[in-house]
């Protein structure tokens, strides 16, 4: 217990003493204007735009695999020829793949607005509006671009319920 007891000390040790973080005056950023900050962000990708037509490519796809595999299945049900299945699966795909672009236009094209909207409201309270509104206007939503996507993605996943209709055999 005496020889335990001789090895212990107060300081810490090397390696805790090591991971402990030290703040010096080069750690510390000095605040930046809106200008500089503009300036950084204008070198930077936005990750949103491309977040809006991948939600919508993905939901497409989701709903036109489900819902054309769910109607084709509903009427080979009722009714037993694999050529009346295909032709609803083509026509479920069409109507599903224009409900679901026009869809996602309207509430792209309302988020749209709104964005707008909300920046008539900061660009009053800046001094130079037409240095900061040209730039916020290209990160904006784009609607037509989400409605391609959620119809082309829809079609997509249509197909496949479609296809495995094909090989079905007669029997």
């Amino acid at each position: 217990m005496a020889v335990y007891e001789a090895n212990q000390t107060n300081q810490p040790s090397t390696h805790l003493a090591a991971a402990r973080p030290t703040i010096s005056t080069i750690d510390i950023e000095q605040p930046q204007t809106i200008k500089e900050i503009d300036e950084e962000h204008k070198n930077q990708f936005d990750y949103s735009q491309r977040a809006q037509w991948l939600r919508a490519a993905v939901l497409g796809a989701n709903d036109g695999l489900v819902s054309t595999a769910s109607l084709m299945m509903g009427v080979g049900a009722v009714k037993e020829d694999v050529k009346f299945m295909i032709l609803t699966g083509f026509a479920g795909l069409i109507a599903g793949a224009c409900s679901m672009a026009i869809g996602e236009f309207v509430s792209v094209y309302a988020q749209r607005d709104i964005e707008v909207a909300q920046m008539k409201r900061d660009n009053i309270a800046r001094t130079n509006e037409e240095e900061y509104g040209n730039d916020e206007k290209e990160n904006l939503p784009n609607p037509f671009q989400a409605a391609g996507a959620s119809a082309s993605a829809f079609s997509i996943g249509a197909i496949v319920p479609i296809l495995a209709a094909a090989f079905i055999k007669k029997g």
